[in-house]
């Protein structure tokens, strides 16, 4: 498989790209390497790199670089197989095994991994290889492979969406963004790998360029006419973009405190340039980079459901419900 960076071929001068591992919110743009420039770059009508078609960014690579390769930015070509191997085998849903944690039932209790592999191995789509170059995290930067701590005020946000989640829900709004259909966190901004639906299908004219997830299928319109950001706030935040030279950014603002990615807050400020960089000095005590290669693909975008109807809300909700009218039953009783 021969990796493009959103291209070879489709946009080959971007693949110079993948050098920004150290570019901020107010980073300059990296040039073009020299095995870019010498490809020749499909181009709109109006001169732009061409990168329209579908793009497909599945990779067992993990987002954080494992203790286990700490110090050590890619892997060997063993290392690599054998990471593969074991991270395949690890999350095969179809395996039965004697881990007794897997059976369905420890101490009373339904085992969660035996309630996850109600989803057989049919239904997951994390790919099967690691990125092209072989890094050993998808974060770049910092040069550990390891997102920044956050801030303490950022860990208090956390831990309190920590209690709503395990508590029985008062209303929705103790739930995730994604158990309500609104947006998945790997669908972004910032896109990154998830367990399925890892593709974006990207549309070009030349007052916009349009991002349309599989995964909740969102579509987010870029203006590039040179607007400033608007003032209204939305979970997938303000984005507008620039063309600065054969590379197309996107820079997107006014975010709600629904959207929090690893902790952020709604002040964060993302920059797209292939790698993504995420800045938020109220939620991380330092900026981080994200290097994601992306494959062009022939494959089609399917339509995400997102359980029509949403009935799991429902239950979940009456379920809360039914929770606390046995607790006030058992208060009752317990006070004649």
């Amino acid at each position: 498989m021969r990796y493009r960076y959103l291209g070879w071929g489709m946009a080959a001068a971007l693949l110079g790209m993948v050098s920004l591992a150290t570019v901020t919110a107010q980073g300059p743009a990296a040039a073009p390497t020299a095995a870019a420039a010498n490809r020749s770059v499909l181009r709109t009508a109006d001169g732009r790199p061409d990168l329209m078609g579908v793009w497909a960014y599945a990779t067992i690579t993990p987002f954080e670089r494992p203790e286990e390769f700490a110090g050590k930015k890619t892997f060997t070509d063993a290392e690599a197989a054998e990471f593969e191997k074991e991270t395949l085998e690890r999350r095969d849903n179809d395996r039965r095994d004697d881990d007794p944690a897997r059976r369905g039932v420890v101490n009373g209790q339904v085992s969660i991994a035996d309630v996850a592999r109600a989803y057989n191995q049919f239904w997951w789509d994390y790919g099967t290889n690691v990125v092209g170059t072989k890094q050993t995290s998808l974060v770049v930067d910092p040069p550990d492979g390891r997102i920044p701590a956050l801030t303490p005020a950022a860990q208090a946000r956390q831990d309190e969406r920590a209690v709503r989640r395990e508590r029985a829900a008062i209303g929705p709004e103790d739930r995730s963004p994604g158990e309500r259909c609104i947006n998945w966190g790997v669908a972004g901004p910032p896109m990154v790998p998830g367990a399925y639906n890892n593709h974006v299908q990207i549309f070009q004219t030349p007052q916009n360029v349009v991002l349309f997830n599989e995964m909740i299928h969102d579509a987010r319109i870029v203006p590039t006419d040179g607007r400033g950001h608007g003032t209204i706030r939305r979970v997938q935040g303000d984005s507008i973009g620039r063309w600065e030279g054969d590379t197309f950014v996107v820079e997107t603002t006014q975010f709600t405190d629904l959207t929090s990615f690893r902790g952020a807050t709604e002040n964060m400020h993302l920059v797209e340039r292939f790698t993504r960089t995420v800045t938020d000095p109220a939620a991380f005590v330092r900026p981080f980079t994200v290097s994601i290669p992306m494959t062009r693909t022939d494959s089609k975008i399917y339509e995400y459901a997102c359980h029509e109807g949403n009935y799991g809300m429902f239950n979940l909700l009456s379920g809360a419900r039914a929770i606390e009218k046995a607790a006030k039953d058992a208060a009752l009783k317990g006070s004649k």
